[in-house]
């Protein structure tokens, strides 16, 4: 005989947009501004004003942009969502214990408890909705039904002018009956009921349980228990996180870099040590400064191994330096520092071996000091990219940073020389002459057809030094950003092997009117 499943009364917390409520507050913009959210060259979250204006999710940025001229257009950063919303539940703890995050704008608690405290379960939610309208966060809506699952839904139906919706205990079959399959969030299932003529939760819920399980699985079974509105699942609060941030306060405000630098030493060593003593490291951290005229700097730091006490300062030093400032003032003085650490790993993986550090270990360290020394773009690491030219594909990255890569090296890229890449590429392309077998200039046409094949070359500033040619392939075109005609390039690429048995890459660039220039660009060696 089964047992019926034990359901919890749940109260679910839904910002709308927060997405767009939390780049808003973050890039201090007004609330009615006009922003989306790119994500992978598509609008992943836009506001209301955009909308207002035609933009909407999935639009690529071109499009939307012609649709809204004046839309801000910013980088979505799911860390920034989860950062921000960290603060509003901390704050949610502090009114109603127990509370579970589910994703960035949403999270759930249990009800019983809030109710008998504020004398109801509407009281209950109303005080919630107050709490976020204090922390600025208008909009919030509460959900409060028998599981999470339900009270999401009734949030997420829930009005501006109802923003607390309340779904009675044993209703929730009804109440979730006339919503629409997709609400069960996985697309290759929907699809599928969708073709089976199942358009509603309550068309899904009222399939026997037993043919479900027995062609779903465990995980349709679970969905069509939601659906009829038996959601057993437990809300576990989340554990609050140690408080290993240290924040820095000067008064009165400090204008110089070593004044500040100083400041910061003694609780850098303070930051690292409880790190110790929780049996962390930090390899990542961010740095927040605030100064006298409101101004606010934000960075994340990364680091190849883990950070120090000196580590730790010399980022704050060179955060402040960043903005082009010397080293003795600056434009505005320093109220406060923040160190927080975004990124901990246990202590036992970053332990120091048994007879010393290895060679990798002096290296970093070595460089470090350099880097310390010469400031934070002082020491470059190579990383490759993508892209179809070489030099599009070198890119170089402070030590210790972690690579953004725009272009990534594992995309197709159309026109990019076959493998394998040339050992020896010049920092500037050596500009030559290729000339045919009878002595003449070799041209290629718009149509990729030579003149004539390449013979012999030689350097442009000595008109001697014929190198004869005795094998090549090519050519390779390259045209890029026709639609820009100061930043539009067009070339073709040889590989050529001279008579002493070396290979170079010679290139035939397009100059507009004055026609077309040859260059080596590397070498194989």
């Amino acid at each position: 005989m089964n047992s019926v499943p034990t359901i919890l009364r749940s109260m679910v917390l839904w910002v709308p947009d927060w997405p767009i409520v939390a780049g808003v507050r973050m890039a201090k913009l007004p609330a009615d501004a006009p922003l989306a959210l790119i994500e992978k060259g598509l609008v992943f979250a836009c506001s209301a004003a955009a909308r207002a204006e035609g933009v909407k999710r999935g639009l690529r940025v071109r499009e939307a942009q012609a649709r809204c001229p004046e839309l801000i257009v910013k980088p979505y950063e799911q860390q920034l969502d989860q950062r921000a919303f960290e603060t509003i539940v901390t704050a949610i703890e502090e009114l109603v214990p127990g509370v579970a995050l589910v994703r960035p704008g949403i999270c759930a608690m249990k009800v019983r408890g809030p109710a008998r405290y504020y004398g109801g379960e509407k009281p209950a939610g109303l005080a919630l909705v107050g709490l976020l309208d204090q922390l600025g966060i208008p909009g919030a809506r509460i959900g409060i039904a028998d599981g999470p699952f339900t009270a999401e839904q009734a949030a997420r139906t829930a009005t501006a002018a109802k923003r607390v919706r309340i779904v009675p205990e044993g209703a929730s079959a009804q109440f979730l009956g006339p919503l629409p399959i997709r609400l069960i969030e996985i697309p290759a299932l929907v699809v599928l009921l969708k073709r089976l003529g199942i358009l509603t939760l309550a068309d899904f819920a009222a399939l026997p349980a037993d043919d479900v399980l027995g062609r779903f699985g465990e995980e349709g079974a679970h969905l069509h228990a939601l659906a009829g509105g038996l959601d057993s699942r437990p809300i576990t609060p989340r554990v609050p996180p140690e408080e290993l941030d240290v924040s820095i306060a000067f008064e009165p405000p400090l204008d110089r870099v070593d004044q500040v630098t100083f400041g910061v030493r003694a609780s850098a060593d303070d930051f690292i040590q409880a790190l110790v003593g929780h049996r962390l490291v930090c390899t990542s951290l961010r740095v927040e400064i605030d100064t006298e005229l409101g101004d606010y700097s934000e960075r994340s730091w990364l680091h190849p191994r883990s950070f120090t006490a000196a580590d730790v300062v010399d980022r704050v030093r060179w955060q402040l330096q960043g903005s082009g400032e010397v080293d003795t003032g600056l434009r505005s003085a320093v109220t406060v520092v923040r160190i927080v650490p975004e990124a901990v790993d246990a202590i036992g993986n970053h332990e120091v071996g048994l007879f010393g550090a290895g060679p990798d270990e002096r290296i970093h360290s070595g460089l470090s000091r350099v880097q310390s020394m010469l400031g934070h773009a002082g020491v470059l690491t190579p990383v490759v990219s993508g892209g179809r030219t070489l030099a599009d594909r070198q890119t170089t990255v402070p030590w210790g940073d972690r690579a953004l890569l725009v272009r990534q090296p594992s995309q197709p890229w159309p026109g990019q020389l076959p493998q394998p890449a040339p050992a020896t590429v010049f920092p500037t392309p050596h500009p030559v002459h290729v000339f045919g077998p009878k002595g003449e200039a070799v041209e290629v046409s718009e149509r990729g057809v030579l003149s004539a094949p390449p013979a012999q070359f030689s350097p442009v500033a000595s008109g001697r030094n014929l190198r004869r040619i005795t094998a090549w392939a090519g050519p390779w075109p390259v045209s890029e950003r026709w639609w820009d005609a100061d930043a539009a390039r067009r070339a073709n690429r040889f590989q050529v092997v001279d008579a002493d048995g070396v290979a170079w890459l010679l290139v035939l660039e397009s100059i507009g009117a004055a026609g077309a220039e040859w260059s080596a660009e590397a070498r194989y060696d």
